[in-house]
């Protein structure tokens, strides 16, 4: 299942052009013209994952509010794009942007590449004077507060496109967190503090719907499967993996393939018949299960599905934000937790994993099915996919809750192969070196109060991950190649001031 089918309608950003009526008609023809000549080229290319969508040119307040508010209610459209083709005097621009509440990229650019040096006259520069207009635009996004991402350069730039591009995913993760619907399965595990959370704060932040179920409300899902779902199950697991032998058909251990495969019937249809986008499970709270789920949560995470083990909503909500966004880049986006760390010989690295939930959007190659014991729930062996994850850049971010607000902890990473083989470590894994060096990233990390739990995208870039945070309104703090303690230490003491200034990120 492809992440985005999960969404109702081919997503689309409107493209709002902004100019007044003092030019004339035959100018505000021209306007026209050239701003679907540059919906066209950013458009052409491909490189954007939305549709950019034109809408009429803007020279009225009473107009400018309206289209803000029709954009609003337009359940396809993801956020607007402004560009002030023109001048377009921004005080006519007040109300609307006072209503926008879809994410907005600030875009300056203008028609021509280059200037007509030789016959450049003052029609010309009353009819291209975005230099002029958005300025204009700018002062008043300024004045009143409003976040927003600011591109600059022509629209056939594809480093410019690049831009937009970023930003429209991070804007699709917004939607996604706005409308998602997540299903837990008990409680927090034991006294864990970082997997706790205000629950009511993120639904207003991010729009995040958590319901709570008990586990015996998936067991009675499980228990209703037919042995027709097992049986197809079964034998796409066949296709798609490598089985241990023990696995296989007629062999010992394959009623245990059969009973993961009920238990991932049963999830999907829970999850598809309570329109949830994401789950959180408890190996503490197993009520009626026979398994803790294993092959199932990766599939569903590999089918753009957020999660959380232990009870943590705050990942799972994460995970799918973060799937949505990566939707068609290569790479992957999982599920994932800080284990263990390698101190040397040579570089030092972390070995990342879970006892069983790792997404195999990051496989390096094709997962094996296995059976393992698990000393942990007090069940039935669990059926799991095992691989390492594949070489590369890539980055982790967790999300905790301050109490006063949700803080974004990020690293960048180089996923890379392990040292040596891990033939009794049967989980999925990936090993990374963090920058700047391991020393310093965990000594930031924990300064930061990063949590365990994280989300590993080869797929996406910071850029993306920091215009999502923007556009949220919630604070990044990231780790990376420049990072040096004292000056983190001091960027956290800055945020600290900055949100008790100005709470919840108001500006």
């Amino acid at each position: 299942m492809s992440t985005m089918s999960r969404t109702e309608g081919r997503p689309v950003c409107w493209f709002l052009t902004g100019s007044q009526p003092l030019y004339g008609e035959e100018t505000l023809r021209q306007v026209d013209r050239q701003a679907r000549q540059v919906v066209a080229t950013l458009n052409q290319a491909g490189d954007i994952p939305v549709e950019v969508v034109m809408q009429p040119v803007l020279t009225e307040a009473d107009a400018i509010r309206s289209v803000c508010m029709e954009a609003n209610r337009a359940d396809d459209c993801i956020g607007v794009v402004a560009w002030m083709h023109t001048f377009s005097p921004a005080r006519s621009w007040i109300a609307g942007l006072k209503v926008l509440d879809k994410p907005l990229l600030h875009l300056h650019t203008q028609a021509n590449v280059s200037l007509p040096w030789s016959t450049i006259d003052m029609d010309f520069m009353n009819l291209n004077q975005a230099a002029h207009g958005d300025r204009e635009f700018g002062y008043l996004l300024a004045r009143l507060g409003v976040r927003r991402k600011t591109v600059v350069g022509h629209a056939s730039d594809a480093a410019l496109r690049a831009r937009v591009a970023s930003w429209a995913r991070a804007a699709l993760g917004v939607r996604a967190a706005r409308r998602l619907r997540l299903a837990r399965f008990g409680d927090n595990m034991r006294d864990v503090a970082v997997t706790e959370g205000d629950k009511v704060e993120a639904q207003v932040r991010f729009g995040a719907d958590v319901k709570a179920y008990g586990v015996n409300d998936l067991v009675a899902a499980v228990d209703s499967a037919t042995d027709a779902e097992v049986d197809d199950l079964v034998s796409e697991y066949a296709e798609r993996y490598e089985l241990a032998p023990e696995l296989a058909k007629g062999a010992d251990r394959h009623p245990s393939l059969r009973e993961a495969a009920r238990i991932e019937a049963g999830l999907r249809a829970f999850l598809g018949s309570g329109g949830f986008d994401a789950f959180t499970t408890n190996f503490q709270d197993l009520g009626g299960l026979r398994q803790l789920p294993g092959i199932s949560v990766q599939r569903l995470m590999h089918d753009g599905y957020g999660f959380g083990a232990e009870g943590d909503w705050k990942t799972a909500v994460l995970v799918r934000a973060l799937k949505v966004m990566a939707e068609g880049l290569p790479g992957g986006t999982s599920f994932m937790e800080d284990y263990t760390y390698h101190f040397g010989p040579g570089e030092p690295k972390i070995l990342g994993a879970h006892m069983l939930e790792v997404c195999p959007s990051i496989a390096a190659g094709t997962p094996r099915a296995e059976v393992h014991p698990l000393s942990i729930g007090n069940r039935e062996d669990p059926v799991r996919l095992v691989f390492d994850a594949a070489p590369g850049p890539a980055f982790v971010v967790g999300l905790l809750d301050l109490g006063d607000r949700f803080r974004l902890v990020a690293n960048d990473v180089e996923v890379v192969a392990p040292d040596e083989p891990l033939p009794r470590l049967p989980v999925a894994r990936a090993v990374w070196k963090p920058a700047p060096s391991l020393a310093t990233s965990a000594a930031c990390w924990l300064s930061a109060g990063g949590p365990h739990h994280t989300v590993l995208s080869s797929a996406l870039s910071t850029e993306t991950l920091e215009d999502f945070a923007e556009l949220l309104g919630v604070e990044l703090v990231r780790i990376g190649p420049g990072t040096e303690p004292s000056g983190f230490l001091r960027e956290l003491r800055w945020n600290d001031a900055y949100y008790r200034l100005f709470p919840a990120g108001s500006r």
